[in-house]
């Protein structure tokens, strides 16, 4: 097990009462605040009136920037940051998933710091400075909710890049699980792909030393297992949806990387560059990029890994290890698609005109993977095998 530090600042609230604390939790912060949202459905749902209420409280006085995208867009970044500016505002309140929250931690530190948060994907610049930011989290994917990770897409590049800084980790968040049961079965099947992916980036690396890491990553993937169906089949079912709204904040908020070396994420760099060409939903682009990641890197060195991963997540036994892994491979195909989310390119209506441009646009700050290193020609070929 590798050295580290553990620091999980985020203070989270989680049930169905939760809201009740943002006002005061506001209030030592701030009194003039951005609201960041994505479609009018928080209002038509009635959250928003709640939110608002709760803000009045404590006379807190706030601006508002609708609208925001999946595969958040940079532009909307930037209109973001120019009302913070011409308002004087020093924090910033996101409602919604994952889009939503990255990017509003890409507003608190553009606005704070004064540079573009571009910038900040580019790698030509660093995140120095950053106003709080709190969430009211609506969706379980992404775990952006307890970290400081943010995806930006540029429309006009067609780049879908990450940055990252502990300093746009949330404040705290607000984590209701009734918010959840108005979802759309789709966004809800794209959430648990992305949970359970988010676990398996980290869960294939190479630090085989690390068993506390291994067994509480095992235990989220066997979660999205179990109520990853029932969501979809009782969308108001609320031990599915708290269960897996916590296993979403776990899955990325650090906690079952520590004492590891990094993980993988190619899976996550590949699917960017289908997103950032196709704008489709991330978890989908992961549920076709996942199992045929994992086809391509299978070898005789790291069969045993996949066979554990087989054996205690899906419970397959084999005699033959490599048959095992083969099969834990499978299985995980096969989760996706009892989720009911398609597996392949071709049934989203994707080709392959665009593969060498989308495998050359994510190696373009090097090769990707830590548990195995793909160039673009080894992308290319994933690409390929998810046709």
């Amino acid at each position: 097990m590798k050295d580290f530090t553990y620091n999980i600042p985020t203070k989270v609230f989680f049930g169905e009462k939760s809201i009740n604390n943002l006002g005061s939790e506001i209030n030592k912060y701030s009194h003039n605040i951005l609201i960041v949202y994505g479609s009018e459905r928080i209002k038509t749902s009635g959250l928003f009136d709640k939110v608002s209420e709760e803000l009045n409280k404590f006379n807190i006085s706030y601006k508002e920037l609708p609208g925001i995208k999946p595969n958040p867009n940079i532009e909307s970044v930037r209109v973001g940051i120019k009302i913070m500016n011409e308002h004087n505002l020093d924090f910033v309140l996101a409602i919604g998933g994952g889009s939503v929250i990255d990017a509003a931690k890409g507003i608190t530190a553009g606005a704070a710091s004064g540079v573009d948060p571009w910038k900040f994907c580019k790698r030509e610049a660093s995140v120095k400075k950053a106003f709080p930011l709190a969430t009211i989290l609506t969706l379980a994917a992404t775990g952006s909710e307890m970290n400081g990770n943010s995806v930006l897409s540029n429309e006009d590049t067609k780049e879908k890049l990450y940055f990252g800084s502990d300093l746009v980790r949330p404040v705290f968040s607000i984590l209701d699980p009734t918010l959840m049961y108005t979802l759309p079965k789709n966004q809800t099947s794209a959430g648990v792909v992305d949970i359970f992916t988010h676990v398996v980036e980290q869960y294939f690396d190479k630090t085989d030393s690390s068993g506390i890491s291994d067994r509480l990553s095992e235990a989220i993937m066997k979660t999205c297992i179990q109520y990853g169906r029932t969501a979809i089949d009782e969308p108001e079912n609320y031990e599915a949806r708290a269960n897996l709204m916590w296993a979403s904040s776990l899955a990325l908020n650090g906690l079952i990387g520590y004492g590891k070396s990094g993980g993988d994420w190619a899976t996550h760099g590949i699917e960017h560059e289908l997103s950032a060409a196709y704008d489709i939903t991330h978890g989908l682009g992961l549920a076709i990029i996942l199992p045929n990641w994992m086809n391509f890197v299978l070898d005789v060195e790291n069969t045993d890994r996949f066979a554990m991963y087989a054996e205690n997540v899906f419970g397959i036994k084999r005699e033959n290890r490599f048959e095992q892994a083969k099969a834990g491979i499978e299985a995980t195909a096969e989760f996706f698609k009892s989720l009911e989310v398609e597996t392949t390119l071709s049934q989203i209506g994707i080709d392959d005109s665009k593969f060498d441009h989308m495998a050359n646009q994510a190696v373009q700050f090097g090769n990707l993977g830590g548990y195995k290193s793909l160039d673009a020609n080894d992308i290319k070929e994933i690409y390929k095998m998810a046709l």
